[in-house]
């Protein structure tokens, strides 16, 4: 008689009851929704298998820390640069630089600075003022950007400053704890055009996907799926409605126990391959391909990183 249920109840299977559980516990908290990634990072996965930093001829990099803060790069490059031609093929002439620079890099504080023998100097300063609130500096050339970047609890915003009159600004807001939305718009005075942007960032543990829209033009859509810890497979969709222009590429990003093997192929012929080998702690050798057989075009490249 014990094992009988009394008049009036009912009994709650065990699973009903543990799969109730689950649900209350997965219901979202929209008062504590995580920080999104900065805006200009939307597709920063994707980016990171297509747009590999691929270079033809040699490179030599060599990093020396002087302390914990600071330290000093020198960098080697020979290879061909390519020039502007009315013809389809590409004309290339052969060059050489060299590169001096110096870092210093603190949690609040981070100085970056370049001298190349071709007369360039480049300059980074970004400066946390706050645990919310940060400014960087990015003067390069005869240009030069400030940044004023602003993080929130659960929302990013960002404004750009240039000469020029150059002016932007961008937000950033997670709605749910996997989705995020995003807005942008700009004003470059001296070429009298301005810009409205809309983007939108789903991410899970196992894939990523992102797409942005803006008025002028371009599409761009993004999808990377997580196959395991080392494999992860991209595809991006790019579309320009003014000038009819589209492109889409898939890639892959491959890490092994002793290097990282990258690569993409888009729809006009293009494939690209980058390989880094760590040779020993510290030292690492790589290798850069591409191949463009619609322009003729044949980039092979190799380099070390010490440091």
């Amino acid at each position: 008689m014990a094992g009988l249920v009394p008049p009036g109840t009912t009994a709650i299977p065990a699973e009903a009851s543990k799969t109730a559980h689950t649900k209350a516990e997965e219901k979202t908290d929209y008062m504590n929704l995580p920080c999104p990634i900065p805006f200009e990072e939307l597709q920063r996965e994707a980016l990171m298998s297509l747009k590999p930093e691929t270079f033809e001829g040699l490179r030599f990099d060599f990093t020396k820390g002087l302390n914990q803060k600071f330290s000093l790069s020198h960098s080697v490059f020979m290879g061909p640069t390519e020039i502007p031609s009315q013809s389809a093929e590409t004309i290339k002439i052969p060059t050489a630089h060299y590169e001096f620079g110096a870092n210093f890099i603190d949690p609040n504080l981070m100085l970056i600075g370049r001298v190349l023998t071709d007369g360039r100097v480049n300059a980074r300063v970004k400066w946390d003022l706050t645990d919310n609130l940060s400014l960087t500096n990015e003067p390069h050339m005869s240009h030069g950007m400030v940044n004023f970047d602003y993080k929130g609890k659960d929302y990013r915003s960002q404004f750009q400053m240039g000469n020029g009159a150059l002016f932007g600004a961008s937000y950033i807001q997670s709605v749910t704890p996997h989705l995020s939305l995003a807005g942008e718009v700009f004003w470059a005075g001296q070429h009298r055009k301005s810009g409205l942007g809309y983007a939108a960032r789903y991410e899970t543990d196992k894939m990523v996907a992102a797409g942005q829209v803006a008025s002028t033009g371009m599409v761009a859509l993004s999808y990377v799926q997580k196959v395991s810890e080392k494999v992860s497979l991209a595809s991006d969709f790019m579309y320009n409605y003014m000038t009819k222009d589209v492109t889409a590429s898939v890639g892959y990003d491959y890490i092994l126990r002793q290097c990282r093997l990258r690569g993409k192929i888009d729809s006009n012929g293009c494939t690209t391959a980058y390989l880094e080998e760590r040779l020993n702690m510290g030292l690492n050798f790589i290798l850069s391909a591409e191949i463009d057989h619609s322009k003729k075009d044949y980039k092979f490249g190799f380099g070390l990183t010490v440091g």
